[in-house]
């Protein structure tokens, strides 16, 4: 496909192999978003207080049907952060409290359970999961394994950030339930890389991202809470809703519907999304799951014989990410959240490959993550492990 020719904007330049991190918004689907934005400024006073309501709730069912879940139980977040936020900041924690989580979750909500947990007393649990590891039951172990008598929530990574893990969730929120354990649930990866039955699973909490793997606009994301615990979740933001009261709306979703003037476009081109890239494969959206599944894989395997390495992971346990150690880089620990380490910086410059390269568990130790999308192939790939074992080859001279 010719760069005039792609429904997508990036830079034609750019081997870009990093969706995991913002995702890339397709040009109809960009154009979806202006339309809804043309029509809010026609008449801002008419849309936001007479229609957007409705509205959302159309935009919101058309998701409900995509994740196998109540429309009713989807409350909108601008990303999954924020979900995971929402929920933390709602619950009656106790000195002693324990949450758990794993060393492979997402640092942003790693700072939200630590900061809940400062205030209150209560304190974090991690459970160390290997990394390579040979099977999910090591997740399971480990997970399990740091579950006491103190353990009050679970916070759980669908799809890992840093290792391009598909944890094996279903089983994990089900043994947990067992023991008396809610699972928060970050799924920010999972939508569009995963068929998601999220009634089915039956997590307590469970928030996940658009503008990723389903390619709508930035600050378009949901949280999913169960309708046992939707009393007690209240969103970040008290507005209007907590003293308005309607036959046929809960609190729940009066409350999450208006939290202050914002723009609702992102949320609304949700179903543009759903409809553009259930059309690029004749087999809809499970044909492209396993098409990036399948690509992931295949670029997994090229780094992993350019590195001389085995696999770090199973098959089973991937979805459109794939992860792979890299050798030791600086001991310095990052100095922004949006570090950019300098290999990453390094295959940008010199070789146009835009791909993450991630501190994990700590520094030295590090990682290289790639993603998997429809605009990507598996010459990219090739590109990226024929560059790598060169930079690598002068870090080493350089002395890291």
């Amino acid at each position: 496909m010719t760069p005039s020719a792609s429904p997508w904007l990036l830079d034609p330049a750019v081997d870009f192999l990093n969706h995991g991190s913002f995702g890339s918004c397709p040009r109809p689907v960009l154009e979806a978003q202006q339309a809804w934005r043309e029509r809010l400024e026609r008449e801002p006073v008419q849309f936001l207080a007479g229609e957007l309501e409705g509205l959302m709730d159309a935009a919101r069912g058309e998701l409900a049907v995509f994740l196998g879940a109540d429309p009713d139980d989807l409350a909108v977040m601008g990303n999954a952060t924020t979900g995971v936020n929402a929920v933390l900041r709602s619950l009656p924690w106790e000195a002693g409290d324990e949450i758990l989580l794993t060393d492979h979750g997402y640092n942003a909500c790693r700072n939200a359970a630590a900061f809940v947990a400062q205030r209150a007393g209560a304190r974090l649990v991690e459970a160390r999961v290997p990394f390579p590891l040979r099977s999910p039951d090591q997740v399971m172990e480990a997970v399990l394994g740091a579950v006491t008598p103190r353990t009050k929530l679970a916070l759980l990574d669908h799809v890992t950030s840093p290792t391009g893990l598909v944890f094996p969730l279903a089983d994990l929120v089900a043994a947990l339930e067992a023991r008396g354990v809610d699972a928060l649930v970050d799924g920010a990866h999972a939508p569009g890389m995963l068929p998601l039955d999220l009634t089915r699973l039956g997590a307590a909490y469970y928030t996940g991202n658009c503008h990723k793997w389903l390619c709508a606009p930035k600050g378009a994301a949901f949280l999913h809470v169960r309708r046992d615990r939707q009393e007690r979740i209240r969103p970040l933001v008290i507005s209007h809703g907590a003293s308005v009261t309607r036959p046929g709306r809960s609190r729940f979703r009066l409350e999450f519907d208006w939290q202050g003037t914002f723009d609702p476009s992102a949320f609304l081109s949700v179903p543009a999304a759903l409809r553009f890239l259930e059309k690029r494969l004749p087999g809809g959206w499970p044909a492209l799951m396993d098409a990036n599944r399948r690509l992931a894989r295949r670029g997994r395997d090229l780094l992993c014989a350019a590195l001389e390495i085995p696999p770090p992971a199973p098959d089973e346990m991937l979805g459109a990410l794939a992860a792979v150690p890299l050798p030791d880089g600086s001991p310095e620990p990052p100095t922004s959240p949006l570090y950019q380490e300098p290999l990453q910086q390094a295959l940008l410059a010199r070789h146009g490959i835009q791909v993450p390269v991630v501190p994990w568990p700590q520094p030295p130790r590090r990682l290289l993550r790639i993603s998997a999308q429809a605009y990507n192939d598996e010459a990219q790939y090739a590109r990226l492990a024929a560059a790598l074992p060169g930079l690598l080859a002068e870090e080493k001279r350089r002395g890291g």
